[in-house]
């Protein structure tokens, strides 16, 4: 009968069939040779016959050494794994993340983002989901995603998640137009324009309405888009002029529009969301981080409201 067997003396038994010899097998494991010695002698004694045979002062492997050997290698080949995966798990390096995230950030900012990111944990796999910005949040709050990273008002946003920046909405126009050249535009400037609008569904559509009716501007409304790239794009088609989130605006590289800042300031808020059911992995928090230094970067810093 066998005694215990430990993870240490097989791996002090595979040094020494590597390194062919216990001083070279002691530096492998970064022990003294008298530790290999007893390692080898204490996995003989448990398993009931010796492995090795001294031969001119040098340790020759029997042949029940050798068929032993193949079956400690392989598995010590899957500890090997294991404790890889657990050390990248531990620096954040391996992992599933599953990101939820509001067009304006899914469709312009989050691609190179999390390019980036990849490259720097290939061990790490990420899936990102485009949902408006109150269905990424319940995603999180019900456990289908880890990470949302969506367009919250101030009350959400304290409640459910952290802001991490603030921008100013932008007006878009198309190139040529009369108010192309100011230094900001304003609810009494667009004054029978056809404004191209967010949805009823986004609090900044609420917040927008709520402006011009304060000033008491009326304007042509025919087409509406959730979706700010698509609302640039209508602009850049000759279809009107729309306010846009700040992010959009500074990723937008095509032609036929331009941006100029919007007065009085309408706030976007970006901010990223987690479950408050369960502590972030190594993974989300290296996520997270990133995030917000890339987000504070992209932002053109005209469009960047402080304390906003």
């Amino acid at each position: 009968m066998t005694g215990k067997i430990t993870l240490r003396l097989l791996e002090g038994f595979r040094a020494v069939m590597q390194a062919k010899t216990v001083t070279a097998a002691a530096l492998v494991l970064n022990v003294s040779q008298p530790v290999v010695t007893r390692l080898i002698r204490d996995l003989e004694e448990n398993i009931g016959f010796s492995l090795f045979v001294r031969e001119q002062g040098r340790l020759k492997p029997t042949a029940e050494a050798l068929i032993l050997y193949e079956e400690v290698q392989r598995s010590l080949i899957s500890v090997d794994r294991i404790l890889q995966s657990v050390e990248m798990l531990r620096d954040g390096h391996q992992g599933y993340l599953q990101i939820a995230a509001a067009p304006a950030l899914a469709l312009s900012f989050l691609p190179k983002m999390m390019a980036g990111f990849s490259a720097q944990y290939p061990g790490a796999r990420l899936t990102l989901h485009m949902h408006g910005s109150e269905t990424s949040l319940n995603m999180v709050l019900s456990g289908m995603c880890d990470i949302a990273v969506v367009m919250l008002s101030m009350r959400q946003s304290g409640t459910y998640g952290e802001r991490i920046l603030s921008g100013r909405m932008v007006c878009v126009l198309p190139v040529g137009h009369r108010l192309a050249g100011e230094a900001t535009v304003g609810p009494w400037d667009l004054k029978g324009e056809t404004f191209l609008s967010h949805p009823h569904v986004l609090d900044t559509r609420l917040q927008i309405d709520a402006l011009f009716a304060a000033h008491g501007i009326q304007r042509e409304m025919r087409l509406e888009s959730q979706i700010s790239y698509s609302l640039i794009e209508l602009v850049a088609a000759g279809a009107g002029v729309a306010l846009v989130d700040p992010l959009t605006a500074t990723l937008y590289r095509g032609d036929g529009v331009v941006f100029v800042p919007f007065d009085p300031i309408v706030v976007n808020h970006y901010s990223v969301v987690t479950s408050s059911e369960r502590p972030p992995s190594v993974l989300q928090e290296r996520f997270i981080e990133q995030l917000k230094t890339s987000l504070y970067d992209t932002l053109a810093p005209e469009y960047r409201v402080v304390g906003g």
